[in-house]
């Protein structure tokens, strides 16, 4: 808190769930729209191509949220892995370790009589010392817990979200030029998602939104194109 009283704020983004949803909106619409346009490219009816969007969506959305469960769940057992073997050398070696500890504190700019004296500190408590230990020397916070679940819980729902979008037409009407109210509905969606992104960093709305709207028009072009080489016959 400062002279004022008063203190920063800051938005919680533990859990991954904010990346996994932002995420999963941008990757169901680019793989969607770019799909669809792939397909479209081809020359089918289009009842075809709604049931390529249709199973785009379905799975893309489960292996968005399956994939987030799994990278997640992988990164929390390597982790609790070396934190295992952390705490084995401090129960083995605890002045070795201590001495570690020191020169960690060292090598960051603390006073040596200082640096040994929390050294000693953070060792006479066991579970302390592999907290810190972790943090240290792996980077690894142990006291936030990084959940596996929720990430999927979230991308899951907004990759399908995200893929609806593109396939709005298609599910309502199979006449006219369908594909150009796709590509209409995908490009302002990409500027809506990209300025979002851009107003929750700060970075510049502008500069967002035209980024997310080149990564789509990319995709999609180019997906399109390959359809239009390939053809169904």
């Amino acid at each position: 808190m400062d002279s004022q009283g008063h203190a920063e704020k800051h938005r919680n983004l533990s859990g991954g769930r904010a990346r996994a949803a932002v995420f999963g909106v941008s990757d169901g619409l680019v793989t969607n729209i770019s799909l669809i346009l792939g397909f479209s490219g081809a020359g089918p009816s289009h009842a075809i191509i709604r049931l390529a969007g249709l199973a785009g969506m379905v799975a893309g959305g489960f292996s968005m949220g399956a994939g987030e469960f799994l990278s997640n769940r992988v990164q929390n057992e390597l982790f609790e892995r070396e934190v295992n073997v952390e705490r084995k050398a401090i129960l083995a070696d605890p002045s070795g370790e201590e001495a570690e500890l020191a020169e960690i504190f060292l090598s960051r700019g603390v006073d040596a009589e200082l640096a040994r004296r929390l050294a000693a500190d953070m060792m006479s408590d066991h579970e302390l010392a592999v907290r810190t230990h972790a943090r240290e020397e792996l980077g690894i916070d142990t006291s936030s817990e990084n959940s596996a679940l929720k990430p999927a819980l979230w991308s899951l729902p907004s990759f399908m979200f995200g893929a609806l979008l593109p396939l709005l037409p298609y599910l309502f009407t199979s006449a006219g030029s369908v594909a150009i109210w796709s590509i209409i509905i995908a490009a302002i969606s990409s500027l809506f998602i990209g300025g979002a992104i851009g107003m929750a960093t700060e970075k510049g709305v502008l500069r967002s939104a035209v980024r997310q709207l080149l990564i789509t028009a990319f995709a999609a072009g180019f997906t399109f194109f390959i359809g239009k080489i390939v053809g169904v016959h």
